[in-house]
């Protein structure tokens, strides 16, 4: 389906389901999922989808998320109040990735920082490029 789509003009329509049975889930039926700002494009962070996450993110546009390390749908924002309201989903042309352009709350990371992606090599060495907006124990709670 997706190389089909390849050739489709702008305002083609596809009914979503078909396209959500054609995603490609890795073995483990999860897809990388990239959360960008909707207004800025700022790169907010990378997690994993299952069908039912991807599911839920567009029934309720609430972003839902798998955690890998909980075994469980994780929807961002449940324990620390930072949550992702989605703005718009998109799919890959290989259907292998999904963009969510989302409404961030505060800080997107766990580690209190507004990117996951506040390291940035620097030649030889990686610098720290933000400082946290909020403590994580404050987001998480001590642990």
């Amino acid at each position: 389906m997706f190389k089909n789509l390849e050739k489709a003009p702008a305002g083609h329509h596809e009914p979503l389901a078909d396209v959500l049975d054609r995603v490609r889930f890795n073995a483990d039926g999860l897809v990388p999922a990239i959360a960008q700002q909707g207004d800025s494009g700022e790169v907010l962070m990378m997690a994993w989808m299952n069908r039912e996450a991807l599911e839920e993110t567009l029934r309720t546009g609430r972003v839902c998320y798998w955690s890998r390390s909980r075994g469980a749908l994780w929807r961002k924002g449940e324990s620390s109040g930072q949550v992702q309201q989605l703005r718009s989903l998109h799919l890959d042309c290989d259907g292998d990735t999904v963009l969510a352009k989302v409404d961030q709350t505060g800080p997107a990371c766990h580690t209190g920082r507004r990117s996951c992606f506040y390291l940035q090599v620097d030649g030889d060495q990686v610098a720290v490029t933000s400082d946290p907006q909020i403590d994580p124990e404050t987001l998480y709670g001590a642990s």
